[in-house]
């Protein structure tokens, strides 16, 4: 998968978080979630185009680790969402098994430009 495969796959990640955090109710508990799920499912595709633009080995995959970390935080928002109810998990299982990819991905994307860190 290359880049710009990989920008168009975070972006649609991020409008997927933000069209369903638009069906939450709104409520204390799911102003919070739609909140949080809306700032990490977002910064995925800004992290991630950061760190195509980074200045160095280093810098990339410093950015590559703050994307693992909002989209892994991205999935434990949906499997919240699920634990509380709000919505069943055929309704977010689709989002729920991108944040993982993405997680997965992008591990092992950081441990390629690790490997090359000389």
């Amino acid at each position: 998968m290359d880049q710009n495969e990989l920008k168009r796959r975070t972006k649609e990640f991020s409008h997927r978080c933000v069209k369903l955090c638009a069906q939450l109710g709104n409520d204390p508990l799911g102003r919070h979630i739609c909140n949080q799920l809306i700032r990490c499912g977002t910064s995925v595709a800004a992290n991630y185009r950061a760190a195509c633009i980074a200045q160095s080995k280093a810098g990339f995959v410093a950015k590559l680790s703050i994307v693992i970390e909002e989209a892994d935080e991205s999935l434990f928002w949906l499997e919240f969402i699920v634990d509380e109810c709000l919505f069943s998990k055929d309704k977010v299982s689709s989002l729920m098994k991108e944040a993982a990819e993405l997680t997965a991905i992008f591990i092992t994307t950081r441990i390629t430009a690790r490997s090359t860190i000389q």
